[in-house]
């Protein structure tokens, strides 16, 4: 990096095992970053009001972060860095060991601040969050990327766009092997096929006394047929 000093105002950054200083109430932590960053001691001040708000962390920001729930911990460092709007945000497991209510408000977050122009790149385990804020999209595994495009792109390549689920059909699995891909979980079988083969598929089901259930393919999917067929391949 040649200028190293010009490029950290323009970065931020949240670890997978951040943790808040200890001795800080949220208020205080995400407040000092903020000033230690450069910025106004009123634009501080407000950036801090709102992004604490955002998180939920209203009713303990003035507790010291030693006596916070680990979910709240992980809120307040979220806080913390998404408060100061950096061009660039590099997110690291930001929702892990968060509830529903706090994921969607991390996510509610980002959106915002994409809109802003802030350009955030993200790794997560969790492919319902990958599918809902990804624009571009990338499945990584040992060190390889096996898949670039955007969460649809991953989708239409795995050979159709419904899933049919089908509840013990592990042992039936030649049965429906000529309609499309199969992704197995336990003793079910997923079906990825076309809309117009799937009365085939529930014929078949219906014969052998299968549950089965139609949907549309998630990224779920496409992930495990990816990374299952770069495993296949080796």
């Amino acid at each position: 990096m040649a200028e190293p000093e010009r490029v950290r105002p323009l970065i931020a950054v949240v670890p997978q095992e951040g943790k808040p200083f200890f001795h800080l109430t949220p208020r205080e932590q995400v407040y000092c970053y903020l000033r230690a960053r450069g910025l106004p001691k009123e634009e501080a001040k407000a950036r801090t009001e709102a992004s604490l708000e955002k998180m939920g962390l209203d009713d303990v920001a003035d507790r010291l972060s030693v006596t916070l729930s680990g979910g709240q911990k992980q809120r307040v460092i979220v806080a913390t860095v998404m408060a100061t709007e950096a061009p660039l945000l590099f997110l690291d497991e930001p929702t892990i060991g968060l509830d529903p209510f706090a994921r969607r408000a991390v996510w509610d977050v980002l959106r915002d601040l994409t809109r802003k122009g802030c350009t955030v790149l993200l790794t997560t385990h969790y492919l319902d969050e990958a599918e809902a804020l990804s624009e571009r999209l990338y499945i990584v595994e040992e060190g390889r990327i096996l898949f670039e495009g955007t969460a649809e792109s991953a989708k239409r390549q795995i050979g159709g766009t419904l899933r049919v689920s089908i509840d013990d059909g592990g042992n039936h699995r030649d049965r429906f092997a000529s309609f499309g891909q199969i992704v197995a979980e336990g003793n079910s079988l997923h079906v990825i096929t076309e809309p117009q083969r799937i009365h085939e598929v529930m014929d078949i089901a219906l014969r052998e006394h299968l549950s089965a259930r139609v949907g549309p393919v998630t990224l779920e999917e496409a992930f495990l047929t990816i990374v299952g067929r770069s495993i296949d391949e080796e």
